[in-house]
């Protein structure tokens, strides 16, 4: 599972689907760019680990020449079937991107709830969840696919607000 959000910074112009993009990655050829991406950078690395794949350049720069590129996009394609493949559930949050917005406290406060980082684990990830060869501990340790706010207690006055939200969502 991740969990994530857009425009979070004052004036910021990402939109939610846009974000999505960029993670799933480009319809037509399969492919994307993890350096775009934290999400697709790191579904690439749990893949390159768990299938023993050679990619030496893979999570290197933020920038990259199109031969190398090129050289990348068979992973590049793997990560987009795997997100892909990856069922998306969102709640609208109509407000002005800043940094105290409703989408950050719903976001902060589901992961937090949701993690099992340094919990026991209510409804751990399968046994088969690729986030198992994550290369980053706090995925690993949350069953999740995030690092922010993993550790954190969550606010219980979030439950309130998430459920008003769903029952604006469902009318």
């Amino acid at each position: 599972m991740r969990v994530g959000t857009h425009a979070l910074k004052t004036g910021a112009k990402s939109t939610l689907w846009r974000r999505l993009g960029q993670h799933k990655g480009q319809v037509r050829s399969g492919a994307g760019n993890h350096r775009g991406s934290i999400f697709r950078l790191v579904v690439g690395t749990a893949l390159i680990k768990r299938d023993g794949l050679e990619y030496p350049t893979w999570g290197c720069g933020s920038n990259a020449p199109s031969e190398v590129r090129e050289g990348e996009k068979p992973l590049e394609r793997r990560v987009s079937e795997v997100i892909g493949n990856m069922p998306i559930l969102w709640l609208a949050v109509e407000d002005q991107p800043r940094p105290g917005s409703m989408r950050g406290f719903i976001e902060r406060n589901s992961i937090s709830l949701l993690s099992n980082h340094a919990k026991s684990a209510i409804d751990p990830p399968s046994i088969s969840w690729l986030g198992h060869d994550c290369n980053r501990e706090k995925m690993r340790s949350s069953g999740m696919w995030n690092t922010n706010h993993v550790d954190e207690q969550y606010d219980p006055s979030f439950l309130d607000a998430l459920a008003a939200l769903i029952r604006q969502t469902g009318s």
